[in-house]
């Protein structure tokens, strides 16, 4: 009897010492290369991915969730997407989306995250120069390729988002690259989300893609080990390098490909073709002075400057109507909606006024005639409440100075 109670009590003092030691281990992902049976994702039919859950099906029910890609049979792939994995036989594709909605899913970990200490995480991205989808409840289909974020968030609960971990920089390339990165939790986390994103900031959500490949696990490192973001292992290939006409010299589309040593040269030419309807009606008995006109279809791509094509008609209105009514003086005002700071809004407003200032002085208005401001987010017309609002918010209008 003395014997086993002494025996227990050395095997109870045995364990209690190898509680630190279980503490400090690796934290195992289950299926961390996203090996399953290849399937896209319908809203009619929720088929699970191995050891995660969809996180749509709570957030937004009416979209279809993730898709499992085949990279070993590439004549068969969804989406127009024909990468190859990496590693294994498949692998996880998400999307972000023009609807404010995008992909995620979760698991509970068998271990948890441990507030204090630090992990290694790595994994491959990349993205497909194609993946055609559907918009929902829309008959039409678009191409879902702008660059997209990867982000994983530490949870209390099943998709919680208690602590944004770790977040990649957008992908915008198509080789597989690993990306690794070194996280501290502030908190103590059973669950794990990942997640496709929109770059940001963003003004308008939109439509994108990222390709996901070989999670490991989350491997218990010293924290004084400096381990930073990187890429490696990528494929090469020849670079590709745009040459883009001016948009206020641009008269068709033409696109010429040609190699200039292992560069590869496109040179793009945008179309412009004067259309039967006008989008800008200005009648100058109408107007007077301190006047703010919208102009409507005037088109910049995400956080950015660069006009649409789609723009080039009603700019060109604009420009003709200026050219005609040389005692016409204009300022150019930019506005956004409210998601992103103040300013960020305010530069990003008025770089967009003064790139509409610039394409009417090189089609030929005096500099003298035109002036330009950013507003920022200041002057709204419309809730920013919604997407429909927002969208209003983000315009571009014409005051008018002086006329006569």
């Amino acid at each position: 009897m003395v014997f086993n109670m002494k025996f227990n009590l050395l095997t109870l003092m045995f364990l209690i010492s190898l509680i630190p030691t279980l503490d400090a281990q690796d934290v195992i992902i289950i299926n961390g290369g996203f090996e399953d049976r290849p399937h896209f994702g319908r809203r009619d039919f929720y088929d699970p991915i191995k050891g995660w859950f969809d996180c749509g099906r709570i957030e937004f029910p009416d979209e279809s969730p993730p898709d499992i890609h085949q990279g070993v049979n590439r004549d068969t792939a969804f989406w127009h997407n024909t990468q190859g994995s990496i590693q294994g036989r498949t692998y996880l594709g998400m999307v972000v989306r023009e609807s404010e909605t995008y992909e995620a899913l979760s698991q509970r970990l068998a271990m948890p995250l441990q507030e204090g200490k630090c992990y290694t995480f790595s994994v491959y991205l990349s993205r497909s120069e194609t993946y055609i989808s559907q918009v929902a409840n829309k008959e039409v289909n678009k191409n879902f390729t702008k660059p997209t974020v990867f982000r994983v968030w530490g949870g209390e609960g099943l998709c919680g988002e208690s602590e944004l971990l770790l977040e990649s920089p957008p992908i915008d390339h198509v080789e597989w690259k690993e990306y690794s990165f070194k996280i501290e939790p502030r908190s103590t986390y059973r669950y794990i989300r990942i997640e496709a994103f929109y770059k940001t900031p963003v003004l308008f959500p939109y439509n994108g893609h990222i390709l996901i490949d070989g999670a490991s696990d989350f491997e218990l490192v010293d924290c004084d080990e400096n381990v930073e973001l990187y890429a490696a292992e990528e494929r090469t290939k020849p670079e590709k390098t745009t040459v883009v006409m001016p948009a206020h010299k641009a008269k068709k589309r033409e696109q010429k490909v040609f190699n200039r040593g292992r560069n590869e040269i496109v040179i793009d030419t945008i179309v412009y073709e004067t259309p039967k309807d006008k989008i800008l009606t200005l009648e100058r008995h109408k107007l007077r002075k301190g006047q703010n006109i919208r102009i409507d279809k005037l088109y910049f791509d995400a956080d950015t400057t660069a006009i649409g094509v789609e723009s080039f008609q009603v700019l060109n209105e604009l420009y003709e109507f200026l050219e005609q009514n040389k005692d016409i003086y204009v300022e150019i005002g930019g506005h956004t909606n409210n998601i992103p700071s103040h300013d960020y809004c305010n530069s990003l407003s008025e770089a967009r006024a003064k790139a509409v200032a610039d394409y009417l002085i090189k089609k030929g208005i005096d500099r003298s005639r035109l002036t330009y401001k950013g507003y920022g987010k200041r002057r709204p017309i419309a809730s920013n409440g919604t997407i429909e609002g927002r969208k209003k918010n983000q315009r571009v209008e014409i005051k008018i100075i002086s006329i006569g």
